[in-house]
């Protein structure tokens, strides 16, 4: 089967998302009527509609000078770097929280600009898809300041928006580096950003996009939590938020704030305490979950 345009929503427009199916042709059914109605009954299921394989195989793929990139505090690759350790025992400890809930949408955030969320957002993306046989899926929904392509160096011009509101389809603006992590980048920054994530068209694309890629766990890189009101207009499609702080910045009131504006909204599912005066090994560490 070909990709083909997924049908039109109600309101007259594309859902954006290309279908990818099974590839299989559909075995003959054994039909028999039901005796009450005279309807036809199949004794056999119907194929699945989507591949999520074929989906990530459909992404270009990006590459990343990771020698360059450490030099930066990224790691895309395993390393006995002390703060890469701290990664990965981020993604362990998140991934225990997330099996224990049954959650996979975690929005990454701070309470203020230039706490490195993005930074963390990234290299804990990395440190998930490290795993073998996993898919990983990180979305940069800063959408006013998006900077996970130039952190990572990707030049290509890329318009998440366009994605969100219906208009390309998933392959178009996402990509993937190696076979276990889909990145949805952006380089067009949005005004509007609250409006667009209040839009029920970003709803109907990130629920396709979940349904197309079957991702393990999606991490969201959200604006500053005190900054605007973009992580609760997002809340519906989060399943919790791990929060970021600066060890030399963060005070303990906006933390506080944070916990009350997170509090019967989203679930706080942890802390990373980013550069952290008393770990003279790296710039990270661990969250407290």
């Amino acid at each position: 089967m070909t990709a083909n345009q997924s049908g039109p929503r109600k309101d007259g427009k594309s859902a954006g998302i290309s279908v990818f199916g099974t590839g299989q042709t559909t075995a003959p059914h054994d039909v028999s009527p039901d005796l009450l109605t005279g309807r036809e009954i199949f004794s056999s299921n119907l194929p699945a509609l989507f591949n999520p394989a074929r989906v990530w195989e459909s992404l270009a793929a990006i590459q990343a000078d990771t020698r360059s990139k450490t030099g930066n505090g990224l790691f895309l690759e395993a390393s006995s770097h002390p703060a890469a350790t701290a990664f990965d025992i981020l993604r362990t400890r998140l991934l225990r929280g997330l099996a224990e809930k049954g959650w996979k949408r975690i929005a990454v955030t701070s309470p203020t600009h230039g706490c490195g969320k993005s930074f963390v957002a990234t290299n804990l993306a990395f440190a998930l898809a490290r795993r073998p046989a996993s898919r990983t899926v990180l979305m940069d929904f800063d959408l006013r300041h998006p900077e996970i392509a130039q952190i990572l160096g990707v030049k290509d011009d890329i318009d998440l928006g366009a994605f969100l509101a219906g208009h390309q389809p998933l392959e178009s603006e996402f990509r993937r580096f190696g076979r276990t992590l889909a990145l949805g980048l952006n380089t067009h920054p949005i005004s509007q950003a609250s409006e667009t994530l209040h839009d029920p068209d970003t709803v109907v694309a990130l629920a396709a996009m979940i349904e197309q890629l079957d991702p393990e766990v999606v991490i969201y890189d959200l604006p500053p939590a005190l900054a605007n009101d973009d992580l609760l207009a997002l809340g519906p499609s989060l399943d919790a938020v791990l929060l970021v702080t600066d060890g030399s910045k963060t005070s303990p009131e906006e933390i506080r704030a944070c916990e009350k504006l997170f509090e019967g909204r989203i679930p706080l599912l942890g802390v990373v305490l980013n550069r952290a005066q008393d770990f003279n090994a790296g710039r990270y560490r661990y969250a407290k979950t």
